[in-house]
């Protein structure tokens, strides 16, 4: 077995907030909407081979009250590695900053911010090795 593909699905109260986070700021295309009403109940938002996607609780409550209720509330941790960090942050500028920018001992720059949904994303760029044996 291996596996080919990881994509992170958030669950949220509304989706059109966090898609413009990621459509408006870096960059990301929506390729898949599923209409909840008057609102988004599930959207997939991609950048080449990277891919997130947002579903709302009221519609994860609809596909499984079980399932739901182990997801209501909780909140996720993204690390995202990126090219360049500088770019990240330029289009960052006046979201909520919750890891101000940092150099990590192995070997990356980070910064991290809050969706609107409260979910933490931490960029990184990787800017060298770690010291031998600091891991």
């Amino acid at each position: 077995m291996s596996v080919k593909k990881l994509t992170p699905v958030l669950y949220v109260d509304q989706i059109e907030p966090c898609m413009a986070f990621w459509v408006e700021r870096l960059g990301f295309r929506k390729t898949v909407e599923v209409p909840e009403g008057d609102r988004l109940g599930f959207v997939i938002l991609k950048d080449g081979d990277v891919e997130i996607m947002y579903q709302s609780l009221a519609s994860a409550h609809k596909d499984s009250s079980a399932a739901a209720a182990e997801i209501d509330g909780g909140r996720t941790f993204l690390y995202v590695e990126v090219d360049r960090l500088e770019g990240v942050m330029a289009a960052m500028k006046g979201a909520n900053v919750v890891l101000p920018e940092r150099t990590t001992f192995y070997g990356a720059r980070e910064f991290g911010v809050k969706d609107p949904a409260g979910h933490v994303i931490v960029f990184a760029e990787m800017t060298g090795a770690a010291a031998p044996g600091s891991l």
